[in-house]
């Protein structure tokens, strides 16, 4: 069982960054695959970035790429969501989740980020 523990969220002006911490514990292992998702009012939830914990090529959601960097740091068990120039249509809610394999088993309480114009 992994248990996800997500924070750094909070309400900022257009332009503005924010770092959210997400910290695991619990069995992980390199192989797995860790997310950050957001979910708006009335919207489905969509993955903003993934990466292997062992190290791989991150992947971003189109509406992100180039403003938000996710990264891992093993030793502390955290994943990462740096956000620059965030904008208003990024306020949402924002989940880590880790899978294993298929489907993400574990995901966190969330955090909101709101971003003001």
């Amino acid at each position: 069982q992994v248990e996800l523990v997500e924070s750094g969220g909070g309400l900022v002006q257009d332009g503005d960054s924010l770092t959210l911490s997400c910290v695991a514990s619990g069995s992980i292992f390199s192989h797995y695959v860790a997310g950050w998702f957001r979910q708006a009012p009335g919207n489905e939830r969509d993955v903003v970035a993934t990466i292997r914990l062992s190290g791989s090529v991150p992947y971003y959601a189109d509406s992100v790429k180039g403003r938000f960097t996710i990264s891992s740091d093993a030793a502390k068990n955290t994943v990462y969501l740096q956000m620059n120039s965030l904008k208003p249509e990024d306020t949402a809610v924002y989940y880590c989740a880790m899978r294993r394999t298929g489907s993400w088993d574990f995901w966190g309480q969330g955090t909101q980020v709101t971003v003001s114009s």
